[in-house]
């Protein structure tokens, strides 16, 4: 899941913070090196040149900063642990939405077969009524109400088939494997088909 690797990745950014406030209390050896010119210093009535060149090592040992240090590192630990915590939280999220995609796609199968059976039922009910028209036992409003039937089933049954493609597709996001080859096929389903 995406949020998922956002934070795991805060959470190791937080751990190496902790350890960078840590080396604020350690000792550091630098090497330092200088050059200077001074042109044209008057010494009475001579002018001197002068150059200084200079290299060296510098430790700098650090015995109390006033707590600077300190505060930094507790600092450090309290953001550590809220980013274990924002993590663990990204991660039950992430299984959550995994858990309930998992169950729309699989109730989504259910709902769409059923829906295809209720609209082979409609159709079959709307051709009685259409024959029982003809034989005089149906009138014109019958078969209304039977057309509107297998209008209405057609529709269900779309509603149902687009929950399904979306369900499919949130749980691909919360798994974190969806990608543009996953929207092409969405987008394949998704054009009108010819009219039943």
């Amino acid at each position: 899941n995406l949020q998922a690797e956002i934070q795991r990745i805060a959470k190791a950014i937080a751990d190496q913070e902790v350890e960078r406030n840590r080396a604020g209390h350690y000792p550091t050896l630098d090497a330092v090196a200088g050059y200077t010119v001074n042109n044209n210093q008057n010494f009475g009535t001579t002018q001197v040149d002068t150059r200084i060149a200079s290299i060296g090592l510098e430790l700098n040992l650090p015995i109390y900063q006033g707590g600077l240090t300190s505060s930094r590192v507790r600092e450090a630990v309290a953001n550590q642990e809220k980013a274990r915590q924002d993590l663990e939280n990204a991660t039950r999220e992430a299984s959550l939405q995994a858990r309930q995609a998992w169950l729309n796609v699989s109730s989504g199968v259910a709902r769409v077969q059923a829906l295809e059976q209720a609209l082979t039922s409609s159709k079959a009910q709307l051709e009685s009524t259409k024959l029982g028209l003809q034989v005089g036992v149906r009138t014109n409003l019958d078969v209304l109400n039977a057309e509107q039937q297998v209008l209405s089933a057609r529709r269900d049954l779309a509603g149902a088939r687009y929950a399904y493609l979306l369900s499919g597709l949130s749980l691909k996001a919360a798994v974190g494997s969806l990608g543009p080859a996953d929207l092409a096929e969405i987008d394949r389903h998704l054009k009108p088909a010819a009219p039943q």
